[in-house]
C-alpha cells in the first residue's frame, strides 16, 4: 500500500494507456488512505475517503483501472456491477451484500499472509505426518539400540521426502471426511444467512469421521498442507485483522452506476432504480453492516463508481448519492494514436497474447507496423459505424484477420507468418466499408 501517487501511476501506465487524469485522482485517493493510516486515531476518525465517480464510454480503461488495482495494492478489493442490485423487498440482491463481498475477500487476504508466515511450521507439519507413516512410531520401552537405528531410519526418510526422491512411492493417508460443502452465499439476507451459518458449524462438527486414501508422497504433500494449514492457523486473529483491513483499507468498485440513475425524462423507468441509489446512501455514507465475520462500518471504505452515461447523466442521480461522490474525472475517447500504443507500448499486449499462444503450436507470428496502424484505423472505422466500444473493438478485429492462422496453426509449426498490411486490408476492409455487415461481424 506504501505507494507514492508518481510510482502508481507508473505501474498504471504499462497497462492503461493515457486517461492521465483517472490515473492521478485514483493515485492520490490511494495515497490519501496510507497518509491517514499514519495519523492519531482520534484525527482517522474525522478523515473521509474521498469517492470517486469515473465518466466515459465503453472500453475506454474504467475497468482494466479497477483490475490493475487489485492486483497492485494488498488491499480488500471487489468489483461490483450496480445493475446487479435491487430495493429492499425486491427479488434479488441487496446492497449490503457488496459488504458482505468486501468482508469475504479480505479474510482471504489476510489468511494466505498468515499462511506465508508460517509457510515453514506448515511444511514441517506435513513432512512429519508423511514420514511417521513411512517409519511408524516405536513401541514404548523399545531398546536403546532400537531407538538409535530408529532414529537414523527416521532422518534418512526424512531427508528423502524433503528432496523429492520418493514422490513417486504410494502411501495411505487420513483426512477428515467432508460430507457436506459449506454453504457461503453473501445474497442471503442476514437472517437466513445466521441460519445458514449454524447449519455449517453443526455439519461441521459431525464430520468427525476420517477417510483412507491411497496416493504418491506428492499429492500427499497438498492434500495434508490443507489439513495442518487449518490446524495451525489462528481463526480469531484473521478474522479480527480482516475486519479492521476491510473497514480502513477496502475498496469497492461500483461499476455501471448509470443504469440505476433515473431521469425525468423517462417515462418507463424502472421503479426500484431509485429506491436501490436510496439503499446506497447509507453504505456509501457510512453505517454498520452485519456479516458472518461480524459489524463491518463502512465509513472509511473507500467507493470508485463508474459508468458510460450515455442515455443517462450524472445529474440524473439522486443529489444525496452525487454528493457522496466528490471526485469526478472524465475518461477521454481513444482515438487511432491511442488503440495502435495499446497494441504496442502496454504490458502482455494484445499482439504479445497472440504470439505466445501460436507460439504453443511451434508458428512464430510477427507483425509489420503498417498492419499494426491498419488494425488501429479500421477498429475507429469501426467504432464509428457502429457502436463505439473503445479498445474493446480491437479483440474483435485482430481475431477476424488471424482466424484462418489460428485454426490451421497446427499444420504450420516451425513456420514463421508476417502480418501484412495488405493481409489485414483484405480480411477487413470490406466489412468495415459496409456498416449493416460492421455490425453484426465486428
Amino acid at each position: 500500500m506504501n505507494m507514492t501517487p508518481k510510482e502508481i501511476v507508473t505501474y498504471l501506465d504499462d497497462y492503461i494507456i493515457g486517461q492521465n487524469d483517472a490515473k492521478k485522482t485514483i493515485a492520490l485517493a490511494l495515497r490519501s488512505r496510507y497518509r491517514r493510516m499514519q495519523l492519531s486515531p482520534e484525527l482517522q476518525e474525522d478523515i473521509m475517503p474521498k469517492n470517486i465517480l469515473m465518466i466515459g464510454s465503453t472500453g475506454v480503461g474504467k475497468t482494466e483501472i479497477a483490475r490493475r488495482m487489485a492486483k497492485m495494492m494488498n488491499l480488500p478489493f471487489v468489483k461490483v456491477e450496480a445493475s446487479k442490485y435491487t430495493e429492499v423487498g425486491f427479488v434479488g440482491r441487496d446492497v449490503e451484500s457488496m459488504i458482505r463481498d468486501l468482508a469475504y475477500e479480505s479474510i482471504n487476504l489476510v489468511t494466505k499472509e498468515y499462511e506465508e508466515k508460517i509457510q515453514e511450521e506448515i511444511d514441517k507439519e506435513v513432512i512429519r505426518k508423511i514420514v511417521e507413516i513411512l517409519v511408524p512410531p516405536l513401541p514404548k520401552g523399545a531398546s536403546e539400540d532400537a531407538q538409535e537405528s530408529f532414529i537414523k531410519t527416521y532422518n534418512l526418510m526424512e531427508s528423502k521426502v524433503l528432496n523429492g526422491t520418493m514422490d513417486e512411492k504410494i502411501i495411505t493417508i487420513e483426512l477428515p471426511k467432508k460430507t457436506h460443502i459449506e454453504i457461503i452465499d453473501s445474497n442471503l439476507p442476514m437472517d437466513m444467512s445466521a441460519v445458514s451459518e449454524s447449519l455449517n458449524n453443526m455439519l461441521g462438527k459431525m464430520d468427525k469421521n476420517k477417510i483412507k486414501k491411497e496416493v504418491p508422497i506428492a499429492t500427499a504433500k497438498k492434500l495434508l498442507r490443507l489439513e495442518a494449514s487449518e490446524d495451525l492457523l489462528d481463526k480469531e486473529s484473521i478474522k479480527e485483522e480482516a475486519i479492521k483491513r476491510c473497514e480502513n483499507g477496502g475498496i469497492i468498485f461500483l461499476d455501471e452506476i448509470d443504469k440505476i440513475a433515473s431521469g425525468n425524462n423517462n417515462k418507463n423507468q424502472d421503479p426500484s432504480k431509485e429506491g436501490v441509489q436510496r439503499d446506497l446512501l447509507p453504505i456509501v455514507e457510512g453505517s454498520s453492516v452485519h456479516t458472518k465475520y461480524g459489524q463491518i462500518k463502512t465509513d472509511h471504505i473507500l467507493f470508485i463508481a463508474a459508468g458510460a452515461f450515455h442515455v443517462s447523466k450524472p445529474s440524473d442521480l439522486l443529489p444525496e448519492l452525487q454528493g457522496r461522490f466528490p471526485l469526478r474525472v472524465e475518461l477521454n475517447p481513444l482515438d487511432e494514436e491511442a488503440l495502435y500504443q495499446i497494441l504496442t507500448s502496454t504490458k502482455n499486449s494484445l499482439l504479445k497474447q497472440y504470439q505466445s499462444l501460436l507460439g504453443v503450436e511451434g508458428v512464430t507470428l510477427e507483425f509489420e507496423d503498417a498492419a499494426i496502424r491498419a488494425f488501429a484505423r479500421l477498429s475507429v472505422n469501426a467504432n464509428e459505424k457502429a457502436e463505439d466500444i473503445g479498445a474493446r473493438r480491437l479483440h474483435t478485429v485482430i481475431e477476424k484477420v488471424l482466424e484462418d492462422i489460428s485454426f490451421d496453426a497446427d499444420e504450420k509449426s516451425g513456420e514463421t507468418i508476417i502480418i501484412t498490411e495488405s493481409l489485414v486490408k483484405e480480411k477487413l476492409e470490406e466489412i468495415v466499408k459496409n456498416e449493416d455487415m460492421a455490425r453484426y461481424i465486428l
